[in-house]
């Protein structure tokens, strides 16, 4: 750890729609076109481009077909409901704007903040984003909330609000939304009956009951079970990333999948290496003493339906969940990888992103396959490491507060590649190793883009500075960059350490001072950055999506 920490401080700088924005008219001046040019608003809605989220409905079965809307529109629920957590009242918003471009651009954000940029405000007089989001009074101080008494003030199922003498309290999520859930629950237990698969009928049962009491353990317990089914649906308060002022308040979201059975009987097998990949982690013993669950599943879906909190600013394209570590440690978790949003992302962003920024001699190693290993390790490697501290400080995730996701985010980016290193040494993955550095090189790019209000483009732009340090890459004249295949590897298990070091101690202002100093974005990548956005290179996706574009 030594040598892992001297090298960190060597460092001090460092909803869904579809995407129709208006075609600009031509003016004609000596019969030649001129386009007219973009407004500020359409630039920003020019960041994503449109997808259809579609599938091959003929694997699913009569019943399938008819519980498929009925997944649909409870997933669809949760689009309010994060929209409230995130700012409040979006509809009221939405009804007062009066540019169609500035309403289609709040759907995206569910809110007046453009979420990959900074969380910049794009309405004038809204003001900055509160850290808390519409979790806790906007007046609210850390310490204040530290030295409350509350009821189950650390719950992740509730909401801090303030009373008429000022006094905090909490309400629970199934109290502040009891209308909502009830209608979720029923559209649930109306699908249930439907169910042909065993294990998916008790699941979507005891989410229904969840979602009526926020206990939601038996059902995350009934969704690690299920092995059999071909649809399914992610539904609830889930990841706590929106709380940037604690980290500890999860917010709803919903995911509508079909499983790719044949891709998924492909990637069974890679789970079964998480015990004895647990052991050779480049750190002490004392931080990989925890045995990672071993009834986990790795699998391929469609992802026909994103809502919420999933949706919102950049999409997610993996699942590794559920997040409840006493879940984790028992039964491990199950690894859901996006098939179909993850071609999109990379058929029309990672590609033209290497075209740019990657030396011409290593494009070759930019593949899809790659991507998806990338990625898809990314979810497993969430297993791996400590949930618990060693030193008395509770979980890794309360320890590290408003730090933790980005952490993680971070962890299971790197290693995630190591996973990729040991496999290849085990001959389990057989494509060369090159193409997984360079694609991931790539992809650092693709994720700093969301901004460092993000956890995801936090733990990107952290692992872009602490790899500049190792010599990892070099900068070329021409302003492409080259991956050093052996000090890229040797930076990942430098950076490994530190990750693990940092969530094994719970040391929370070591991380604040680690993150301060390697988030900053210098000017010379921004302008990096700034090629891909001269070169229409969209930062993310938004879809056409439900019941009309699958034909049902």
């Amino acid at each position: 750890m030594k040598k892992a920490i001297g090298i960190v401080l060597l460092v001090s700088v460092l909803w869904s729609c579809k995407d129709d924005v208006n075609k600009t008219e031509s003016n004609t001046v000596n019969e030649s076109p001129v386009k007219a040019e973009k407004t500020a608003m359409q630039i920003n809605l020019d960041k994503y481009v449109s997808v259809k989220l579609t599938s091959n409905l003929e694997v699913l079965t009569a019943k399938e077909r008819q519980m498929l809307p009925i997944l649909i529109k409870a997933a669809d629920k949760m689009n309010a409901l994060f929209a409230y957590e995130a700012y409040g009242d979006v509809e009221a918003l939405i009804e007062n704007t009066t540019d169609k471009d500035t309403k289609q651009f709040i759907k995206i954000n569910y809110g007046p903040w453009d979420r990959l940029a900074n969380n910049e405000p794009f309405i004038d007089g809204v003001g900055e984003k509160p850290k808390g989001a519409n979790f806790y009074p906007v007046d609210m101080t850390k310490e204040e909330f530290e030295s409350a008494t509350m009821k189950d003030k650390s719950s992740l199922y509730n909401f801090v609000r303030r009373d008429n003498k000022g006094k905090l309290y909490t309400i629970a999520y199934h109290e502040q939304f009891e209308s909502e859930v009830k209608e979720v629950s029923a559209l649930l237990l109306e699908a249930a009956t439907l169910a042909e698969d065993k294990g998916l009928k008790n699941y979507l049962e005891l989410r229904a009951k969840a979602l009526l009491d926020d206990n939601y353990q038996p059902s995350d317990y009934a969704w690690m079970d299920m092995k059999s089914n071909t649809l399914d649906i992610v539904i609830g308060p889930i990841e706590t990333y929106e709380d940037q002022l604690f980290g500890n308040k999860a917010a709803h979201e919903g995911y509508v999948l079909i499983k790719d059975q044949e891709w998924s009987k492909k990637l069974e097998k890679f789970s079964s290496f998480l015990p004895e990949l647990q052991k050779g982690l480049p750190v002490g013993k004392k931080y990989k003493q925890e045995q990672p669950g071993t009834d986990s599943d790795l699998n391929a879906y469609d992802v026909v339906y994103y809502a919420g909190d999933c949706n919102s600013g950049s999409k997610t394209i993996a699942i590794n969940l559920p997040n409840d570590e006493a879940v984790q440690l028992k039964k491990g978790t199950r690894r859901l990888q996006l098939k179909n949003a993850m071609r999109a992302k990379f058929d029309k962003i990672l590609v033209p992103i290497a075209d740019v920024l990657i030396d011409s001699a290593q494009r070759k190693h930019i593949t899809f396959d790659a991507f998806f290993a990338n990625t898809m390790f990314h979810e497993v490697a969430h297993g791996l490491g400590i949930k618990n501290t060693i030193t008395g400080k509770g979980t890794v995730r309360t320890s590290l507060k408003e730090h933790a996701s980005a952490l993680e985010e971070g962890k299971a980016d790197i290693l995630g590649l190591y996973m990729v290193q040991q496999l290849h040494a085990k001959g389990e993955l057989k494509e060369d190793l090159k193409d997984n550095m360079v694609t991931f090189m790539a992809g650092i790019f693709r994720s700093v883009r969301f901004g460092t209000s993000s956890a995801h483009g936090k733990a990107n732009m952290i692992r872009f500075n602490f790899f500049k340090q190792m010599g990892a890459f070099a900068r070329n004249a021409n302003g492409t960059y080259t991956v050093n295949f052996t000090k890229m590897e040797f930076a990942m298990e430098t950076l490994s350490e530190v990750i693990l070091n940092y969530q094994g101690d719970g040391d929370y202002e070591g991380v604040n001072k680690f993150v301060a100093n390697y988030v900053t974005i210098s000017e010379e990548l921004q302008k990096d950055l700034d090629k891909l956005s001269n070169a229409n290179i969209p930062v993310d996706v938004v879809f056409e999506q439900g019941t009309s574009v699958l034909g049902l």
